[in-house]
């Protein structure tokens, strides 16, 4: 037998970027408007109805925003918007 056979392989998972709610709007917003889409109007949608498809299936925005709930992302809007607008 070979030496590569008698030693056990190490595989080593890389780490999931662990990602807020915050930078994954972010990364959802450029996906839509890379495509061509409205992101604000694509969000909205998705955020109303549920139905992910109002999200593109491009850099994994459909797959990064249902990995947030959608009061947390409508949370994180109130938020930005009260913290940036209304405290000054």
């Amino acid at each position: 037998m070979s030496d590569e056979l008698t030693f056990t392989q190490h595989y080593r998972i890389p780490k999931e970027e662990i990602l807020t709610v915050d930078k994954i709007i972010e990364k959802v917003y450029a996906a839509l408007a890379e495509k061509g889409y409205d992101p604000v109007n694509q969000i909205v949608g998705y955020i109303m109805s549920g139905d992910p498809t109002y999200i593109t299936s491009y850099r994994n925005a459909r797959g990064l925003i249902t990995k947030v709930e959608r009061d947390e992302l409508i949370e994180e809007a109130i938020s930005f918007y009260i913290n940036n607008k209304l405290k000054k």
